[in-house]
């Protein structure tokens, strides 16, 4: 079956929604938490920085990003494996994304602590998105914040019939089935879309 990887990134990890087509009808054919870091001081790499020289802060901002995207990679690589296990055909990888980050240097960054927020928000999404280039995978960016209206555009359905095709889809899954999933099924969806 085509299948489509729908991803909401958050600090250290990320929900992963696979949705599949099934003749006519949307299935999930996976869900579940990727963790996109393997020490607790990485999922803030910037923070972890503050107060730090400031050569030391750039080698740990860097080491941070540069392990969440080994480990995307990893992630990202896993999902495609499985989903070749179930015989299925990954079309596309979905990351819903928020603005974008001006190009701030990290010392610029580590000076006003909303920035670090901000370069933290972008950092994991990014991990995923390059992830999913690397691996070969078309990677779509989805506008996180206009997601319901992005997608009555894209599929032509009014929000209140999405939201219950979403809760349907997450009554056949299961819980969790909160709002990090419908948001990345939603993601999914639209990607799936017949052309």
């Amino acid at each position: 079956m085509k299948v489509v990887l729908g991803m909401k990134a958050h600090s250290g990890w990320a929900a992963l929604v696979v949705i599949g087509r099934q003749k006519d009808d949307l299935i999930v054919v996976d869900r579940r938490r990727i963790e996109l870091v393997e020490h607790e001081w990485a999922k803030q790499p910037y923070h972890a920085a503050e107060g730090l020289k400031p050569a030391m802060a750039r080698d740990l901002v860097k080491r941070g990003i540069d392990a969440a995207h080994k480990i995307a990679v990893r992630e990202m690589r896993a999902a495609l494996k499985r989903e070749l296990d179930r015989n299925n055909e990954v079309q596309a990888c979905t990351v819903l994304v928020g603005s974008q980050m001006p190009e701030w240097s990290v010392d610029e960054i580590l000076a006003v602590h909303f920035r670090m927020h901000k370069a933290e928000g972008v950092l994991f999404r990014d991990a995923l998105i390059d992830a999913a280039k690397e691996c070969k995978l078309k990677a779509i960016e989805m506008p996180e914040k206009e997601l319901l209206s992005y997608a009555e555009h894209e599929l032509k359905t009014p929000a209140n019939k999405l939201a219950a095709r979403i809760s349907a889809l997450g009554k056949a899954a299961g819980p969790p089935w909160g709002k990090d999933q419908k948001e990345a099924a939603l993601a999914a969806m639209i990607a799936l879309r017949p052309h």
